[in-house]
């Protein structure tokens, strides 16, 4: 099991009102049979809610076989927590009720307020969220099912299924109740106690943030699960990660919204290719977030997080009975971007002296049944596996017994466990395939609880790849703030904000414009200058020198080579002037005749590689970066990775090295190094524009950034701003 730091984080007294609560009074308390009242009623008396439970409706004097009361002012005693079942239109005047009353915290079942785009349900969600605002109660949905304290029976839940109400290492967050149902059930079937539920719903009042950031400081919660359809606050959203992160807790994330919906429009290709899961896996990466993609995916990165320690490394070895099964994880491992490392001779030598002269012994290791021989046996070839330095996280065929019968099979998982308890890297089990499991083998799995169990090849392997890029991603690392510093903002920066206010929509800047930003940051772009004739034209080329490249430029003309406006290879003076009328004329019929502010007269730069480094603002996290392979390339091959706009020299080379461009960069087959510290510098300058920029920052284009063996130049670049107005 991974440690967990020792870091005290102090308890958010809200939502411990909300999860935890002294007493219970549900408002639309109703007699009809099978409603969602009388559901939470039942599961309340079912799990013996140590507190008292009072219905409230002023129509009834007596409910469920209790009195009702009328009124909060009617009740015994001052409400506590209060859960809301009226229609939507009565429902903040209940709050408000209930806040003068003394409650502390409500849970707002009832829907109606926003879920669909119609003028009253909108309206509905402004005067709720007013009303939290101004009574202060800790409010949970609405438009939810409610919530779930395990270890304290708190069940207002209004699922009608029987629910194992136990302490438990699981909290889970979710935006829709029936999803985070499932996840309770089949976490529970596979021997992971959920201590928690909140089902969030439309989060008018507390967030996912603040759910995350209380469960970050139970000392009963290891792992935190969310279900998440939108981030509604995405600083206090990191933050509360952060929090989780900083005294090892993951927070699993199963993240809603992975289309490309709303980026056709983008001007940049930054914008263009990023979509929002990226932009998401970016920053919210940095905070300590594993997103997984499907409901599996949470299942396996938990039991792992649970029961095993951290990798130091990529690294993975295995140890199987099936050759098949060897085959499986072969396949898998290239498929999540995973691999097996040839074993060291040392490791191979005590293998074959294990198993026998004339043994195959490579990784995975097929090693029939041999290894089973005797627990002595077995045990020292997992110990050689986990001596060899290139493996990091090992892997062991194996089933938990589900019957009497297999004592011996538990016997030597039992002295791996033990073993596991000692040794610092993880052991996890694999099976060739998903099964179920019973109450006996749950009996024998919560026996042990330093290895993880974790089931199918490919299952199994998309956990480790999560954990491992965990583990390599934060280790020892802290989410820097996204705050520009006023105080060193160049003036070329405060001149282009300028010219976006009271501009509505996008404001692309001319290459001009968008090249004098990026040298303010450190980029170094071609000799360059612009010509308004063809006379100036042939003077500035001269200067220069020749080959030239002749560009159109304009402010509204973001795709120059699209209308024919990018001329290369100008040897001469007639290749100038009638190049320079060439552009002019490709711009007036292929551009709708817009407007040129001239000609673009540049040095023509020749590199090894052409790289794209750009940055953009995602809507619902903020603004990334991004880093990959440029040119006609981008388009193709799409070659590209993103990361949060917080780089220093480490996290702008890691971002480098999840692309193929890095093999280019440090030399592919034999061909010489380029200058990696140039990109390096290049992105940390684009990263720092990117968060100088601010509210401003819509997308910035480096596309072709040429980089040679020493040194790299930006070929192109566009700037667009958001507009203000």
């Amino acid at each position: 099991m991974a440690a967990k730091r020792k870091i005290r984080l102090p308890q958010r007294r809200d939502i411990a009102a909300l999860l935890n609560p002294r007493n219970i009074v549900i408002v639309g308390a109703s007699d009809k049979p099978g409603n969602w009242a009388e559901r939470s009623w039942n599961n309340l008396q079912r799990y013996k809610f140590k507190g008292a439970v009072y219905p409230v409706n002023p129509g009834r004097e007596k409910v469920w076989g209790v009195k009702c009361y009328s009124s909060f002012a009617a009740l015994p005693e001052k409400p506590d927590h209060v859960l809301v079942l009226v229609p939507a239109r009565f429902v903040s005047a209940a709050l408000k009720e209930a806040a003068a009353a003394g409650a502390r915290s409500a849970t707002v079942i009832s829907s109606g307020f926003g879920e669909m785009p119609d003028l009253v349900s909108i309206k509905l969600g402004e005067e709720l969220a007013e009303t939290i605002r101004e009574t202060g109660l800790a409010v949970s949905g609405p438009n939810c099912l409610a919530n779930f304290n395990g270890g304290e029976r708190v069940v207002t839940m209004v699922d009608n299924r029987t629910l194992r109400t136990e302490p438990g290492p699981v909290a889970i967050i979710g935006q829709s109740g029936g999803l985070v149902m499932a996840l309770k059930r089949t976490l529970e079937e596979r021997g992971m106690d959920v201590g928690y539920i909140v089902t969030s719903g439309n989060e008018v009042g507390l967030k996912t943030a603040d759910y995350i950031e209380y469960f970050a400081a139970n000392p009963q919660i290891n792992v935190i699960v969310s279900y998440l359809e939108s981030v509604r606050d995405p600083e206090k959203f990191l933050a509360a990660c952060e929090a989780a992160k900083s005294v090892g807790k993951p927070v699993i994330v199963l993240k809603l919204g992975t289309s490309d919906n709303g980026r056709a429009a983008a001007m940049a290709h930054t914008g263009a290719l990023a979509g929002s899961i990226a932009a998401f896996d970016a920053i919210a990466g940095d905070a300590g977030v594993i997103r997984v993609s499907n409901l599996d995916d949470v299942i396996e990165a938990s039991e792992y997080f649970l029961h095993a320690r951290l990798p130091k490394g990529n690294g993975v070895g295995a140890i199987t009975f099936s050759g098949g099964l060897r085959g499986l994880l072969l396949d898998q491992a290239e498929a999540n971007n995973l691999s097996f490392p040839s074993l060291r001779p040392k490791t191979k030598r005590r293998l074959e002296e294990l198993l026998g002269v004339g043994s195959i012994i490579v990784n995975p290791l097929d090693s029939g049944f041999a290894a089973l021989n005797s627990e002595e046996t077995y045990v020292n070839c997992v110990k050689a596996m986990l001596d060899d330095p290139g493996i990091n996280t090992l892997m062991l065929q194996e089933e938990i017994p589900r019957a009497p019968g297999a004592e011996r099979k538990v016997d030597y998982i039992r002295a791996v466990n033990k073993l596991a308890k000692k040794v610092d890297k993880p052991i996890t089990y694999v099976t060739m395939i998903s099964h179920s499991m019973n109450e006996y083998s749950r009996d024998i799995r919560n026996e042990f609880r330093n290895v993880a169990f974790l089931q199918e090849a490919d299952k199994a392997l998309r956990a480790v790849r999560a954990v491992t890029s965990y583990a390599e991603r934060n280790a020892g690392k802290k989410r820097a703030g996204r705050k520009p510093q006023k105080q060193s903002i160049p003036a070329v920066i405060r001149r282009a904000i300028a010219k976006a206010e009271n501009v509505k929509g996008q404001v692309p800047l001319s290459e001009i414009e968008s090249k004098k930003l990026i040298r303010a940051y450190g980029i170094k772009t071609p000799k360059e200058k612009l010509a308004t004739s063809a006379v100036a034209a042939l003077r500035i080329a001269r200067d220069i020198g020749f080959p030239v490249v002749l560009k159109a430029v304009g402010a509204e003309l973001t795709h120059k080579s699209d209308v024919g406006g990018v001329l290369l290879n100008n040897n001469t003076i007639t290749s100038v002037r009638e190049g320079y009328q060439t552009i002019q004329r490709n711009v007036m019929a292929k551009a709708n005749g817009l407007a040129l502010d001239g000609v673009l007269v540049a040095e023509q730069i020749k590199g090894e590689v052409e790289l794209v480094i750009g940055a953009s603002r995602d809507p619902e996290m903020g603004p990334f970066v991004m880093f990959g392979s440029g040119g006609v390339a981008l388009e193709l091959y799409r070659d590209v990775a993103f990361a949060a706009p917080t780089l220093d020299e480490k996290s702008a080379n890691a971002l480098i090295d999840r692309t193929a461009a890095a093999q280019l960069i440090n030399g592919y087959r034999g061909a010489p190094a380029l200058d990696r510290s140039a990109v390096v510098k290049s992105l940390i300058g684009v990263s720092r524009l990117a968060v100088d920029l601010g509210e401003q920052l819509d997308s910035i284009d480096v596309n072709p950034f040429v980089l040679k063996r020493r040194g790299g130049v930006a070929l192109d670049a566009l700037v667009v701003l958001a507009g203000s107005g």
